[in-house]
């Protein structure tokens, strides 16, 4: 089940994969580089067996892309081992690592997933809610956690709630996902999500609530880069279809930028639903001018650019018919560093297009993510350096716009008090550093 549930979240991570299994009495745990189908054989899956099972898809925020930082991470506190799958990013990771040092903690990896991990089982506690509550009090920044000791299953999310995490059920048991799409392909029914600040606890007598605790500020902030890139387009997240939100994203800026076009073609994949939502508004056909190679995986979670500009090379390629002597409307999830757009439109270009209008579902990116996106630092995101017009150049559209802001939050219909909109506005949820530096834990 973990492992079918991990092919479905393959989209989230694809450096590393990982599967911990509790029978009770102990807890096995197999980590492998690459993706869920290289890191696990046949073989490997026979000796998991248990009652309880948590896996984790590794896309590094923290930390660098080698075995010792795969997940899930096993940690053996005085009274309690456990394993622990972390989608975030820990802000105060270096103060609290420091922290744990002194305690005697010793560290195999360099990420702020270990640094959880211990936290967790070394706290000063005496039950679940004691060492949920300290833990909360102690953790700065954005982090969905599934916790497994021999004999239970714990879910947790930071009180801001950036990251997913949701409820399904199944059978006679209940399952943890980032995204409910993974739940869809065991055939697990969808409850709910996991709330901001709650922490869940699963064993023999069931699912129930333990901990709760609102964010200081008493607002939450949902990631809104989930919603234009992150999930998958089949997933809900707070109650809305991914697909339909994109849809709305693509419709929104057909009314912020209409321009006289004969196609409408969205960039593969996650940018179709919001060329169909364009066409739509629009009045302009939707059709494909662009195939994706399906399995070079997402270049933006590469690791690092030369990797992301080396699978943008293999990653698209066009139909040279369909474009040809054509007005093209591209719709674009985003613009980060400026690697794919550029040869985007010089492939249509080269393939016949004789206008290339370019619209882009997320607002201007100038800020860097400290919550489990790996945005770049300010001097690597295009837009922090660069006008609207000055990337028009660069990337050679003959228009492109953005959606705006409010276009945005209409689209997925939430109140701005209740999203993360950082990467848009340099205006973070929580205090961050100016810069802070992806390695900083390695040795």
């Amino acid at each position: 089940m973990a492992f079918f549930g991990l092919y479905a979240l393959q989209h989230r991570g694809q450096e590393s994969a990982g599967i911990a299994v509790a029978d009770g009495d102990n807890i096995r745990v197999k980590t492998a580089m690459g993706l869920v189908g290289q890191a696990f054989q046949e073989e490997d899956l026979s000796t998991l067996t248990g009652h309880i099972s948590i896996g984790h898809t590794r896309y590094s925020t923290t930390g660098s892309s080698r075995i010792e930082n795969a997940q899930p991470i096993v940690s053996k506190g005085p009274d309690i081992t456990l394993a622990l799958g972390h989608n975030g990013n820990v802000i105060n990771a270096m103060d609290l690592k420091q922290d744990l040092l002194e305690w005697g903690c010793t560290f195999n990896g360099t990420n702020d997933s270990e640094i959880i991990a211990h936290l967790l089982s070394n706290a000063p506690a005496s039950n679940w809610q004691e060492r949920i509550a300290y833990c909360m009090r102690r953790l700065e920044g954005a982090y969905a956690l599934t916790i497994m000791t021999k004999g239970e299953l714990v879910g947790m999310r930071d009180p801001l709630g950036v990251r997913p995490l949701c409820i399904g059920k199944f059978h006679d048991g209940w399952v943890l996902a980032s995204e409910s799409c993974a739940l869809d392909h065991i055939g697990a029914e969808f409850i709910r999500d996991v709330e901001p600040g709650e922490a869940v606890l699963i064993d023999e007598k069931g699912l129930r609530t333990i901990y709760k605790r609102d964010s200081v500020t008493g607002r939450t902030a949902g990631c809104m880069f989930e919603y234009i890139y992150f999930a998958r387009p089949d997933s809900i997240l707070s109650g809305k279809l991914v697909y339909s939100t994109r849809m709305a994203m693509g419709a929104e800026l057909a009314k912020e930028y209409a321009t006289d076009a004969d196609i409408v073609i969205g960039v593969p994949d996650s940018a179709i639903a919001a060329a169909v939502g364009y066409s739509q508004e629009s009045g302009i056909p939707f059709g494909e001018g662009l195939i994706k190679n399906r399995y070079v995986g997402r270049t933006f979670i590469q690791p690092d650019q030369r990797m992301r500009e080396l699978g943008v090379r293999r990653k698209l390629n066009t139909l040279p018919e369909l474009i040809k002597d054509k007005r093209i409307i591209v719709v674009d999830d985003s613009i980060v560093r400026g690697t794919t757009t550029p040869h985007v439109v010089s492939l249509l270009k080269k393939g016949g297009a004789k206008e290339v209008h370019l619209r882009i579902c997320a607002p201007p990116i100038v800020a860097p993510c400290h919550f489990g996106v790996d945005m770049a630092t300010r001097k690597e995101l295009i837009a922090a350096n660069m006008s609207v017009e000055e990337i028009r150049e660069f990337v050679g559209a003959d228009s492109l716009g953005y959606l705006s802001h409010e276009g945005l939050l209409r689209a997925v219909s939430i109140s701005k008090r209740n999203v993360c909109m950082a990467c848009f506005t340099g205006e973070y949820p929580i205090p961050v550093q100016l810069e802070m530096d992806k390695l900083a834990l390695e040795v």
